[in-house]
């Protein structure tokens, strides 16, 4: 079954869950830079956002989406190239590296893309 697996994810999606909490509050309390503090903010509420997706996806799955099975996969890689190329900017990290940002937005919106191509799977009767 490979790593992608739903006890996997959703464990993954917890920890996406921790650090956007973590990072939005170290933007609110810890940041003197209002651009890294609004990097830091942004990255956490996209992350925090597509975490959550993570877990509906366990419920699209229950109700017969099993292609929403796939949808983790790019949420949470996402996740990673998104809010953690704006994470790594604000501490620090070269400006150069906002280049890949865009990556990550381009996952997420293919993990809509197939969570809404699962969402076809549920009720096919009706």
């Amino acid at each position: 079954m490979g790593f992608w697996t739903r006890r996997n994810w959703m464990t993954l999606a917890a920890i996406g869950g921790f650090v956007s909490v973590a990072v939005g509050a170290f933007a609110a309390h810890g940041v003197q830079d209002p651009k890294a503090a609004e990097w830091l903010r942004t990255g956490a509420s996209y992350g925090f956002m597509h975490t959550m997706a993570t877990f509906a996806c366990a419920t699209f799955i229950n109700v017969g989406a099993l292609r929403a099975r796939h949808a983790p996969a790019f949420f949470l890689s996402g996740v990673v190239i998104f809010s953690g190329s704006l994470y790594a900017m604000a501490l620090g990290a070269p400006r150069w590296l906002g280049a890949v940002t865009p990556i990550g937005g381009v996952l997420f919106l293919i993990g809509w893309a197939v969570l809404g191509w699962a969402a076809r799977g549920v009720d096919p009767q009706t």
